[in-house]
């Protein structure tokens, strides 16, 4: 990689520090974490699978401060509106944290596995 890596732990401890320690979703929160049984739901509702498609990743992309912090609020866990009034000054804080990461605002990073699984009727 060329370029540093974000620094998404530190970005989501900074979520963390205005949302709290429960992940947000939506209008709601999980404070047990995802659920795990959607595998179950299919199977009652009379789906069968699942089969897995995935894409590898291991590409290395470039990253710009910006796109960084639409890929935060991009997050149902760090969407705009979960910050109400407290929304500028996450974002100030976010930006700030990135550019002490790189100061030219220019990331690296390798894409992670992306799968998507597949039922039917």
């Amino acid at each position: 990689m060329r370029r540093p890596r974000p620094p998404w732990q530190a970005i989501g401890e900074l979520v963390t520090s205005y949302l709290g320690p429960h992940r947000r979703a939506g209008q709601g929160s999980l404070p047990a974490g995802l659920p795990s049984d959607e595998d179950d739901v299919f199977r009652a509702a009379g789906f069968h699978g699942p089969t897995r498609v995935s894409t590898g990743g291991g590409d290395v992309v470039d990253r710009t401060e910006d796109e960084l912090v639409a890929s935060v609020f991009s997050l149902s866990s760090a969407a705009p509106h979960l910050f109400g009034e407290r929304l500028p000054g996450f974002e100030a804080e976010l930006r700030e944290l990135l550019r002490r990461a790189s100061p030219d605002g220019q990331f690296s990073e390798r894409t992670g596995d992306v799968a998507l699984d597949l039922w039917w009727p």
